[in-house]
């Protein structure tokens, strides 16, 4: 892992791969920019929602 991740528990392993997943599937090399990886991003977080208690996990 590089970067600012000194440390991957298990309980959130899953979401370290998926923020690595959709890194590396929109990147620059593919022609990905800045504002196509924006609309992406908010394209997948569309009518889902955030709680407390989502957030504490």
């Amino acid at each position: 892992m590089k970067g600012v991740y000194q440390h991957c528990s298990e309980k959130h392993l899953g979401r370290y791969l998926s923020e690595f997943d959709f890194r590396y599937n929109n990147r620059v090399g593919l022609d990905y920019n800045d504002e196509d990886r924006s609309k992406a991003l908010l394209k997948g977080v569309v009518g889902k929602r955030l709680t407390c208690e989502t957030a504490n996990q």
